[in-house]
This record gives structure tokens, C-alpha cells and sequence, in this order.
């Protein structure tokens, strides 16, 4: 299990990808996704390790059980945690109720989940979910369901915060004690 250091992003993207030419490029969630990116490009220490870049990429029209399902299932084992951003634009689809299932329910890695679109006070206050948040959780249900039975940390989109996410032990698979609901 000690090889397992990297993080893995779960975002929706619509299937198929959009008409455009911009591809999932397009999708809300995945340019949140190219967030942590873009930050791990200008800032080396920013503790974020792509577990997408741990096998080959796939094409949309990838077929699922042959290609895209095991490669999911192939990151998701090099992974330490996930991270999963929850926004107004995020659907039931089924590579995401996958990767949660897979990620979460079958090898209990731990979630840090991101809300791009609210702010550390709409998210939480003493560690006490608030509504805004619980109404995102509808969009997954996969996850709603089965969240506590993993450690789970709930933050903004702000790079300082899941700095803090990312550096605490409790939400990686190696360290983890007991499952909790925790938020920055």
C-alpha cells in the first residue's frame, strides 16, 4: 500500500463529451480539475499527484468495459485519496458513480470534496455540514449514501485550504483511523 501517493480527481463530464471542439474542456468540473493542475504547475509544492497521469489516456468513444472502466479502476488502486468537486453542474453519470463506488465503497479511500462554487462559511461551521452543501450531495448519490463510511473533508475551491486537505494524513488510505466528517 506505500506505493499508493497519489490523488485522484473525480469531476463530471458530460457523455458524450460536448459538440465543441473544447471536448470535456468545456465541462465546469473538469476546469476545476485543471485548477489543481494549473497550481501543482506553478507551485511544485503544491502536494497534488495526478493519479490520471498513472495510466495511458483514453478516448471518449473508448469502450467502457474494455478500456475506460479498468483504467479508472487502475488509478483509483495508485491513489491515496480522492478528490471530488460537487457543483451546480455536476450529474449522476455513470464514469463518476463509478469512480466513487469503485474508489470509495470498494477500496475505502478517503474524499476530500471540493464545492467550487461556495465558501468555507456555506459549507460548514463547527464542523456542521450546512444545507447548501447536503443539496449537492442529491447530485451523487452513490456518495450521499455512503460518505461516512470513509473520512471525508469538506472545502472551497481555495488553494490554501486544500493544501491542508491534501497534507493531513487522516485522508489518505495509508493513515486513516475512523471515519469523520471534518471541514477547513
Amino acid at each position: 500500500m506505500s506505493n499508493r501517493i497519489y490523488n485522484y480527481a473525480a469531476f463530471y463530464v458530460a457523455e458524450p463529451f460536448s459538440e465543441s471542439n473544447l471536448g470535456p474542456y468545456a465541462a465546469p468540473d473538469f476546469c476545476y480539475y485543471q485548477t489543481l493542475k494549473m497550481w501543482k504547475a506553478k507551485d511544485p509544492a503544491f502536494p497534488f499527484y495526478n493519479a490520471h497521469g498513472t495510466t495511458y489516456n483514453v478516448r471518449d468513444d473508448s469502450d467502457w468495459e474494455k478500456t475506460l472502466k479498468p483504467r479508472l479502476h487502475q488509478r483509483l488502486l495508485n491513489s491515496k485519496n480522492i478528490i471530488l468537486f460537487l457543483s451546480s453542474e455536476t450529474r449522476n453519470s455513470r464514469a463518476l458513480r463509478e469512480e466513487i463506488d469503485y474508489g470509495m465503497c470498494t477500496l475505502g479511500l478517503p474524499v476530500i470534496v471540493v464545492y467550487p462554487e461556495l465558501t468555507k462559511s456555506e459549507i460548514a461551521i463547527d464542523r456542521n455540514i450546512k444545507s447548501a452543501a447536503e443539496r449537492l450531495w442529491n447530485k451523487l448519490p452513490i456518495f450521499r449514501d455512503n460518505f461516512r463510511d470513509v473520512p471525508t473533508c469538506h472545502v472551497p475551491l481555495d488553494k490554501g485550504l486544500i493544501t491542508d486537505a491534501l497534507n493531513d494524513k487522516d485522508f489518505t488510505i495509508q493513515h486513516k483511523s475512523h471515519n469523520y466528517l471534518w471541514s477547513y
